[in-house]
């Protein structure tokens, strides 16, 4: 985030989390489940709440292991066949499967195969299974066991985990990875541990998850980022009552782990005659509580990321992506911190650019804390504005010098309104962008500013008005965080 200290430290990090897995994998029979939550690759929240982390540190620790390491990928075939959408990347399960495995490999991870969850002769799972295997990835069907989770006596038996395949791995750490929450995940672990043991191997099983922060307080900025952020599931966080039974330690946990945990604990006992774990908090490896280097900093960084969700919840309730009781929960994370929607630095700037001009007004905060806006135009919307002056601010050109030539806006205007039907005249933060780059091919001072586009990166953004989709997906390709006004 601009003007944020790193609250961090990345490679203490990589070190520390790769160990404690290798530990925990000597602890079973050289073989470990490993259950991955949350994202791998793109892990935007985290590396917002706490300044320092890379989004990809996940995978950063996993190449680490990729000796060790194999990838099991698990999608439930209810989601295939309802066409279950990824939120963030407007993707649909099966294909995120894929591209996935892409990533992975591309990496030089080993990636085993694929296990279709939920699995009752779906069409679409059905023609998937074939499309894998047409690509040479090997698939599992694992199927739906009455009672689940609940019974645990028909679950470990020949009946329940016992008709699901048994998934042939080579490696001791196997990680179980998913496109999305609900896969199955957890199940498909335990049916291996299940399995396993007919095999005559002691397998272990293991969580790794980054939030909540077990080892931070109940109610730090950084956790209620975390409800903040998964407002829609309904996830609270909590005190986890067996750890603190056990060890006479509080630990911090969330609901649907402290739900499951009396069930696990009873198919690890009826599978192996007792359990490994005491508690949820157990079961967890996570690491990044140990490595932030700067409190106040992740305090502050996770304050704004509330805020920032809290804009998010307000302006679904106002486009109907969103329900109300998201946004008043995270109006009560607000609260306890003593926040408000002004509460975010470019928020006030917006407002008073739109105030003076009586038009909708973007603002956007530079890395160095510097504030530039934007207002709507004859020839610019207030987006395509404030992107413009931010790259001349961050080139050093002086704001009334005109880097973009008005014979490279008039065409596209004129394409735009009489050619595509457009009844707005008024650039894009796309079209902006294209021409300032014609523009850049014979103008010293445009190729300048088109040069420092990369350090818009994690620069906050505030618009007075909902933005257009165009807008929204521009600043999000650079990277930048946006909030708007429900209006």
């Amino acid at each position: 985030m601009p003007g944020m200290k790193v609250g961090f430290d990345n490679e203490k990090y990589l070190e520390m989390q790769s160990k404690h897995i290798m530990e925990r994998i000597e602890q079973f029979d050289n073989k470990l489940y490993l259950e991955f939550g949350g994202k791998l690759f793109d892990d935007f929240h985290a590396s917002r709440v706490l300044p320092g982390f890379v989004p990809d540190s996940k995978l950063q620790m996993l190449m680490k292991l990729a000796p060790q390491a194999e990838i099991v990928m698990v999608v439930s075939a209810a989601d295939i066949e309802k066409n279950k959408i990824r939120g963030d990347l407007g993707i649909t399960y099966d294909n995120d499967v894929i591209r996935l495995i892409d990533e992975f490999r591309s990496r030089g991870l080993y990636v085993g195969s694929v296990v279709l969850t939920k699995f009752s002769g779906q069409h679409a799972a059905v023609m998937y299974e074939k499309r894998l295997e047409n690509m040479g990835i090997k698939v599992y069907k694992h199927y739906l066991i009455p009672g689940y989770p609940t019974n645990v006596p028909l679950i470990v038996s020949e009946e329940g985990y016992g008709k699901n395949d048994y998934i042939e791995t080579t490696r001791p750490l196997v990680v179980v990875t998913a496109p999305g929450p609900g896969s199955g995940k957890m199940s498909t672990c335990l049916s291996q541990l299940y399995h396993e043991l007919k095999h005559g191997v002691r397998a272990g099983y293991a969580k790794f998850e980054t939030f909540p922060i077990w080892n931070l307080p109940l109610k730090h900025p950084v956790n209620l980022a975390y409800e903040a952020a998964t407002a829609d599931l309904n996830d609270i966080n909590m005190i986890d009552p067996f750890h603190l039974e056990a060890y006479g330690e509080t630990t911090v946990n969330y609901n649907r782990d402290v739900e499951i945990f009396p069930v696990l604990k009873a198919i690890f006992e009826k599978i192996y005659g007792s359990s490994p774990y005491k508690s949820p908090t157990d079961m967890g490896v996570n690491m990044a509580g140990n490595c932030i280097v700067d409190d106040e900093a992740c305090r502050e960084a996770s304050k704004q990321e509330i805020i920032r969700r809290y804009y998010q919840a307000v302006m679904g309730v106002a486009n109907g992506t969103r329900t109300e009781e998201e946004a008043l929960k995270i109006q009560l994370l607000m609260n306890q911190e003593n926040l408000t929607p002004e509460d975010r630095s470019t928020v006030y700037p917006a407002h008073k650019r739109e105030e003076e001009t009586g038009e909708p007004a973007v603002a956007l905060e530079l890395p160095d804390g510097r504030i530039v806006t934007g207002k709507t135009g004859d020839l610019l919307g207030p987006s395509a504005a404030v992107l413009l002056n931010a790259l001349k601010e961050l080139a050093g050109i002086a704001d009334e010098k005109h880097i973009i030539s008005p014979s490279a806006i008039e065409p596209i205007q004129t394409l735009k309104t009489q050619y595509l039907g457009s009844k707005n005249p008024r650039l894009h933060t796309d079209e902006v962008l294209i021409a300032l780059s014609t523009t850049a091919a014979e103008n010293e001072e445009a190729a300048k500013a088109l040069a420092q586009l990369p350090k818009l990166r994690g620069c906050q953004v505030h618009s007075s008005v909902m933005l257009s989709t165009v807008d929204t997906k521009m600043f999000q390709k650079l990277e930048c965080d946006v909030t708007c006004d429900p209006k």
